[in-house]
């Protein structure tokens, strides 16, 4: 059985929540605020973490963020704010998905189940292969093998430079999910970052020219409007 992670501050909104979830065969665990799910989401085994935008101690935002840096699992957020802004950071520091209060019970239960069946199939059913096991992350026509930062794309292998190589890597580690230029540019910049943000879009330009097949058109590298950029293979 599958289990749940629910954070919610609201005990009525969680009950209904756990209700239809426990109904539709997934097991529920439930944390009151924003320390206590962070804690219980990088400790847990979870099929996916439903997390509310309000919360006490840490927002939702805050939670997102530090559990998207150390754990890869669908996170999808709940909340009350219909501002675009507001989805999109959500998106942006990694969220894979977002429902506006209030919500149809129905609806949320769908959304979990697609977003966890679409993350068991980029794990597994696209070819992926797990990267500790074999050295090597596959997906579609791509090709990585981190420990020489070497890269095939439709068996051909391209050269890519330092971080050019890390940015893609980046991508390819966290298919599907959109970034903004803000996101990537501190995950690959860092502390070492003397420009700013436009750096990020002048990489993935390069990117394309290397590794797409139309680079004014792109494929691998999409841009989504508004938000930022994700990988797709």
């Amino acid at each position: 059985m599958k289990s749940i992670l629910i954070v919610e501050d609201d005990p009525d909104i969680a009950a209904i929540e756990r209700d239809y979830l426990a109904n539709s065969g997934f097991a529920t665990e439930w944390a009151v605020d924003g320390p206590r799910g962070l804690d219980m989401a990088l400790k847990g085994d979870y099929a996916l973490v439903l997390l509310d935008v309000m919360l006490p101690g840490i927002d939702g935002f805050a939670v997102c963020r530090l559990l998207r840096e150390q754990r890869d699992v669908p996170i999808l957020l709940v909340t009350a704010r219909h501002e675009d802004a507001d989805k999109i950071k959500g998106l942006g520091l990694g969220a894979d998905d977002y429902v506006v209060k209030p919500f149809s019970p129905r609806e949320l239960v769908a959304r979990v189940m697609a977003n966890i069946a679409q993350y068991e199939r980029l794990k597994g059913q696209n070819g992926r292969q797990d990267q500790t096991e074999t050295g090597w992350i596959v997906t579609g026509e791509v090709k990585i093998q981190p420990a020489t930062r070497r890269v095939w794309i439709r068996d051909q292998e391209i050269e890519l430079k330092n971080r050019e190589f890390e940015l893609f890597h980046y991508l390819v580690s966290h298919e599907s999910l959109i970034f903004s230029k803000e996101t990537l540019y501190d995950r690959i910049w860092g502390n070492e970052a003397l420009g700013d943000v436009t750096t990020v879009a002048v990489h993935i330009n390069r990117l394309r020219e290397k590794i797409e097949l139309d680079p004014q058109n792109p494929q691998l590298i999409q841009t989504v409007r508004g938000v930022g950029y994700r990988f797709k293979s």
